[in-house]
């Protein structure tokens, strides 16, 4: 017999590691476990790099996992966690290490992924799971959590905390001028294939200078392939166009970064999803990953969409005969997106966003 879902929880913990976006996807849901219970503890078991992005979230308690420190990290964290109960688990994390980790937890229900969403063989580490639903974006499927639970109220909320520090970083390596954050790169993992090209990056870094008066700012981690596409980037750009901050930021920094940009363009990587979560409007490049399921999600009329040729051209099917959320892992995918399209699509966007000034009015 499955365990009851609580009516009135008072310590709610959420289990999800990784990754930058997806942890920017899933505020929303905490915000609205929020609103329908105030008084109730909320703990969320997160990975390292994850938490410097979110820490200080209001009404939250972290419990960070370093996942480099394997299951030694997990036992530290069983350990902590020894004398807690939680009246219910949200595992939210669709991979076999957060499935291990979660079974050193103690909670009275365990809710996870529907059958067909969990992968990992999650469905055998969990004794509910939410609803099914047919082609979620993935801020969908995690506010799925708390709709389960019994929560009505699923207005999109992040209110993310961004320190004064954090802003005077932006500021240093900005300036004053107007600009538009770029971050060229993915995360460097193996047939990632999600960065478009550098040409690509240079021509739009030079129509937003000379057409919108706007520089651009690179931002990204600091791995070598980062900073080698950066400074190819660099060299292709008209002085005082660019300035190259990749690998020179901290999370916080780059978050007020995007916070003060007139827009944001990334491929499928965690500051698409943070500009999403700041109000910036982004434009996110599509063509290895489905933007349906996971552009950002307040943005998805803008994004770049090449996703359904490069599933004609390098699986021979249409969207509609590929799995939700397949993937096309091919080098030369993202040069399916045309510079020209890239560029129409900022256009729209800085347009359709363009601030708006009111001026004194005469009465007579």
């Amino acid at each position: 017999m499955k365990p009851s879902l609580p009516k009135d929880p008072r310590h709610i913990a959420i289990l999800r590691l990784s990754a930058l976006g997806d942890v920017c996807n899933l505020v929303p849901t905490v915000r609205a476990l929020q609103r329908q219970w105030p008084k109730a503890r909320i703990t969320w078991i997160i990975g390292k790099g994850e938490h410097s992005l979110l820490a200080g979230l209001s009404g939250v308690e972290f419990v960070v996992f370093d996942k480099a420190t394997g299951l030694a990290g997990m036992r530290r964290i069983w350990r902590e966690l020894a004398d807690t109960r939680f009246d219910v688990l949200l595992h939210m994390q669709q991979a076999i290490r957060a499935s291990v980790l979660s079974l050193g937890l103690k909670a009275k229900v365990r809710v996870g992924f529907d059958k067909a969403r969990a992968k990992d063989f999650q469905h055998w580490f969990t004794q509910r799971q939410i609803t099914p639903r047919n082609n979620p974006h993935v801020l969908e499927s995690f506010m799925d959590f708390a709709r389960l639970l019994g929560v009505s109220d699923d207005r999109l909320m992040w209110d993310l905390a961004i320190p004064d520090t954090a802003y005077q970083e932006a500021r240093a390596l900005a300036g004053e001028a107007p600009y538009i954050v770029i971050n060229p790169c993915s995360n460097p993992r193996l047939r990632n294939f999600r960065n478009w090209s550098v040409k690509g990056y240079a021509s739009v870094i030079e129509h937003a200078f000379t057409h919108h008066g706007l520089k651009s700012v690179l931002t990204g981690g600091g791995s070598a392939a980062e900073r080698e596409m950066g400074d190819a980037i660099e060299a292709l750009c008209q002085p005082g166009s660019v300035v190259n901050a990749i690998g020179g930021t901290s999370l916080k920094g780059v978050l007020a970064l995007i916070d003060e940009a007139r827009a944001v363009i990334a491929p499928d990587t965690g500051p698409a999803h943070m500009g999403n979560a700041l109000g910036t409007p982004t434009l996110g490049l599509y063509a290895t990953t489905n933007p349906q399921r996971a552009a950002p999600y307040l943005w998805r009329d803008f994004a770049v969409n090449a996703y359904p040729q490069a599933v004609r051209t390098y699986l021979n099917k249409s969207v509609g005969e590929v799995s939700w959320g397949q993937r096309v892992r091919h080098a030369d995918a993202m040069d399916l997106i045309r510079t020209d399209e890239v560029i129409e699509k900022l256009d729209a966007l800085l347009e359709h966003t363009r601030p708006t000034t009111t001026g004194p009015t005469n009465e007579s």
